[in-house]
């Protein structure tokens, strides 16, 4: 083979590994990207739980409310 098709398959070899390199890192980029994403989504979730919506506990609210209401409307 000549010099010259050496030098070519050596260049493409050495593009080849520096084109997967780049790649395997920017895996390992979007892995730490979605490690962080899974946390996040996790705490928007615990956030979204403790800031429920009021008629989840309004029955709640009312049956304890009820005595004051009751002394309300003997007034």
């Amino acid at each position: 083979m000549p010099f010259v098709a050496w030098v070519t398959v050596l260049l493409a070899v050495l593009i080849i590994f520096f084109a997967a390199v780049g790649l395997f890192r920017v895996v390992m980029h979007l892995r730490a990207v979605d490690e962080t994403l899974e946390a996040v989504v996790g705490g928007v979730g615990v956030i979204s739980d403790k800031t429920s919506t009021v008629p989840g506990v309004l029955d709640s609210v009312n049956a304890n409310l009820q005595p004051v209401r009751d002394v309300a409307d003997s007034i």
